[in-house]
């Protein structure tokens, strides 16, 4: 499971020119499976995210985590991190876990989060998506459930 994880001061999802999810002050998780993910990587993820010291105390260190802050999480499903680009032109998306696997780790990771008290709001799993976000810092992060 690979999560891309960007500080935000705001974000929004739409579909179709509706918004869909919307957070202020937290994280933007763009959130991709693979085909040998379970429950223990949903468990990793989730807690690294949550408690992940990425915001700023009052001395202006990264001391501070979304849940210390009172953030909240918009989580997108991105099957695209698992894109493969070494051969050709043309990404292969052979890695990424099929539809309804993912949907159902990506909702255990949701699910998992708000189990930590935290916020959460999505887009829709599978469809096309706009999302925009004011990245604060910026702060962008790569985390891999494979790398712990």
């Amino acid at each position: 499971m690979r999560v891309v994880l960007q500080r935000s001061k705001e974000a929004a999802v739409s579909v179709e020119g509706i918004k869909v999810g919307a957070i202020e002050r937290g994280l933007v998780l763009l959130v991709g499976v693979t085909h040998e993910d379970t429950e223990q990587d949903v468990r990793y993820l989730a807690d690294k995210v949550a408690g992940l010291r990425i915001f700023d105390d009052e001395e202006g260190k990264m001391n501070l985590s979304v849940q210390d802050i009172g953030g909240q999480i918009l989580s997108i499903s991105q099957f695209t991190l698992y894109g493969d680009c070494r051969k050709g032109r043309r990404p292969n998306f052979m890695a990424a876990a099929r539809p309804d696997p993912a949907r159902e780790i990506y909702e255990l990771f949701n699910d998992r989060l708000r189990s930590l008290g935290l916020i959460v709001e999505t887009g829709e799993f599978g469809a096309m998506m706009e999302v925009s976000l004011v990245n604060w810092g910026p702060v962008t992060l790569i985390l891999d459930s494979k790398e712990q």
